[in-house]
């Protein structure tokens, strides 16, 4: 059976579907540099020619893949069990939860991560956004919410919000690395249960009583 036989099993859409599975696959296993159109097209099974009907250029290609990431990382739950609670320790430990549930789910987002730092590629900042951003704005709000309602002390929220999300996401991408390189690693939970008490009350309010 030729490329083409094998390209006519799949609708269009279905082949939309898998060029971004793939991609994503092969993205994260070699980089935005490494990782060429050819091996893309290999992967599927077709031509690299009826590859850019789909996609005009790799960086379209990596894009859709970062647009498809995003949709992996619904934030909507989570907005919705932190917004019923202005306790601190809840709202951090429910964001780093989430946090270690998509990078344990999604392997993909922390081989993502590690390229997009080396390569600083110019899409590198996507993949941040798409990443990241999410669960840092998500931060920030609530962190502005209990700030107006005395429930916290006054921080600047994008430096806080940036650095807690930054120090679980670090975390979360350290799993594996750290086992290989330390020979010990620790759970989520553990982790969780051990690091997240000590930011929040940090954070806590607390009255002067001068």
């Amino acid at each position: 059976m030729d490329l083409c036989d094998m390209a006519r099993k799949l609708t269009s859409g279905e082949r939309r579907t898998q060029i971004i599975d793939e991609a994503t696959r092969l993205f994260s296993n070699y980089g935005f540099e490494k990782m060429t159109v050819n091996m893309l097209a290999s992967a599927c099974g077709i031509t690299e020619a009826a590859l850019y009907r789909y996609f005009p250029s790799k960086e379209k290609i990596y894009d859709e893949v970062l647009e498809s990431l995003k949709d992996r990382i619904d934030i909507s739950s989570l907005r919705l069990k932190i917004g019923e609670t202005d306790d601190i320790e809840v709202i951090l430990v429910g964001i780093a939860k989430h946090i270690f549930g998509s990078y344990i789910k999604h392997k993909e987002l922390a081989r993502l991560l590690l390229f997009s730092s080396l390569e600083r590629h110019s899409l590198a900042n996507r993949v941040y956004s798409t990443v990241r951003m999410p669960y840092v704005q998500l931060l920030i709000e609530r962190l502005e919410e209990l700030i107006a309602k005395k429930k916290i002390r006054k921080v600047n929220p994008i430096m806080t919000a940036r650095c807690f999300v930054g120090m679980v996401t670090d975390c979360s991408v350290g799993l594996n690395l750290w086992k290989r390189i330390q020979g010990t690693t620790f759970r989520p939970d553990e982790m969780i249960s051990n690091n997240i008490p000590i930011f929040a009350q940090g954070l806590k309010y607390k009255e002067d009583k001068h």
